[in-house]
């Protein structure tokens, strides 16, 4: 671990610019968050994504530290590293992403759109029951989203980011989130009333 000048000289070199002096400080308190990731387990990862989480955390400190509101960087980045990771085990135990993990993936299955029916289904009145349910769910989706939310909809799931649709619809990223919100909120209510 390199003494408190030298940080302090690399973090000033790295607020101008300076990639080299961030890459030194990266790997210098690297230990510290191997030591820190060390001490917890993530249901469902390893080692690695713990520590992935710390160096995530480590890159904030480095970011965010200001000499004159926080004490040394020292303990202010085991701060950020332990707030990092302690965040990542608690997502875990939430289960609050269970049905993402273990949901179909719809690139995987080489969709052309959002609502296409597996092939792979043989029996006549599930496929039958399938491309109703996703007529009915496209219909209702051009029925109640706007054209601004249908655009942003599709830019999505075309794996545009939020500064991309933003330019392509001549928006502001904060109106393509609440689109988004909006949308998001629109699906669950068709979803739940065809269930």
């Amino acid at each position: 671990m390199i003494d408190g000048s030298a940080v302090n000289d690399l973090l000033f070199r790295v607020r101008d610019g300076d990639t080299i002096a961030q890459d030194e400080l990266i790997q210098s308190f690297k230990p510290l968050v191997k030591q820190k990731a060390s001490l917890y387990f993530l249901i469902g990862g390893d080692r690695d994504d713990l520590i992935q989480e710390g160096m995530i955390g480590l890159y904030k400190a480095i970011r965010d530290y200001d000499p004159e509101k926080n004490s040394g960087f020292f303990s202010f980045a085991s701060m950020c590293i332990n707030r990092r990771i302690l965040s990542a085990v608690k997502a875990t135990t939430r289960q609050k992403h269970l049905p993402l993990n273990f949901s179909v993936d719809l690139y995987a299955a080489n969709c052309e759109n959002l609502f296409e029916i597996a092939e792979y289904e043989k029996n006549p009145e599930t496929l039958y029951i399938g491309r109703e349910t996703k007529n009915f769910l496209e219909n209702s989706i051009n029925t109640l989203l706007s054209k601004t939310e249908r655009s942003v909809l599709a830019m999505y799931l075309n794996g545009c980011n939020y500064n991309e649709i933003a330019a392509g619809i001549n928006k502001n990223e904060k109106s393509v989130d609440n689109a988004m919100q909006r949308v998001r909120k629109k699906i669950k209510k068709i979803i739940a009333s065809n269930n």
